[in-house]
C-alpha cells in the first residue's frame, strides 16, 4: 500500500515538474516572439528611412549632421544583437527623427510634398506599431521573469538554467527632453 502511495506521489511530482517546465518553455518562446515583433518593426522603420531622408535632404541641407547620424545608426543596427543595444539605437534614432520632424515644420513646401507626407505617415504608423510591440514585449518579459521567481517554478527554472530577460528600455534622460531646434545658423 505504501509503495502505491509513494508511486502516486512521485507521478504527481513528475507531472508537476513537466507542467512547470513546459510553462516556462512556452513563456520563453513568447518572449522570443515578442522580441521578434519589435525587431521586425524597428527594421521596417530603418528600411523606410532612406526614402524619407532623400525626400527631406533637398529642403534641409543644413541638417547634414543629423542625416549622417541616421546613416551611422542604420549601419550599427545590422551589427547589434542584444535588447539593450537595439534599445539604445532605437532611442538615438527616435531623437534624430524628432529633430527632422521638428525642423520640417519650418518648410511649408516640404510639408506639402506628397512623398514626404506619405513617408511621414508611414513612419508615424510604424512608430505606433513599435510602441505597441515594446509594450507587448515588456508585458511578456514581466510574466516570464515572474515565473522565474515564484515558487515552485523558480526551482524548476533554476534546475534547467532559465535566465531572466531584460525589459526594453528605450527611454533615457536625453530622450525625455524636448528636441531643441536652432535656426540661427541658417543664413
Amino acid at each position: 500500500m505504501i509503495g502505491w502511495i509513494l508511486l502516486a506521489v512521485i507521478a504527481v511530482v513528475v507531472i508537476a515538474v513537466i507542467g512547470i517546465y513546459n510553462g516556462l518553455v512556452q513563456s520563453k518562446i513568447k518572449v522570443d516572439n515578442a522580441w521578434s515583433q519589435i525587431d521586425v518593426q524597428l527594421q521596417r522603420r530603418f528600411d523606410l528611412i532612406p526614402n524619407f531622408i532623400e525626400t527631406v535632404k533637398g529642403y534641409m541641407n543644413h541638417e547634414k549632421e543629423t542625416f549622417e547620424k541616421i546613416a551611422q545608426l542604420r549601419t550599427s543596427w545590422a551589427n547589434t544583437q542584444s535588447v539593450s543595444e537595439k534599445a539604445d539605437l532605437d532611442n538615438q534614432l527616435s531623437t534624430a527623427l524628432k529633430t527632422i520632424m521638428a525642423v520640417s515644420e519650418n518648410y511649408p513646401e516640404l510639408k506639402a510634398n506628397q512623398n514626404f507626407s506619405d513617408l511621414s505617415e508611414e513612419l508615424r504608423n510604424t512608430e505606433n506599431k513599435i510602441s505597441f510591440s515594446r509594450q507587448f514585449y515588456n508585458d511578456t518579459v514581466t510574466m516570464y521573469n515572474t515565473k522565474l521567481q515564484v515558487f515552485p517554478s523558480n526551482i524548476i527554472a533554476g534546475m534547467f538554467n532559465f535566465k531572466a530577460r531584460d525589459l526594453f528600455k528605450a527611454e533615457s534622460d536625453e530622450a525625455r527632453k524636448n528636441v531643441k531646434v536652432d535656426f540661427s545658423s541658417n543664413s
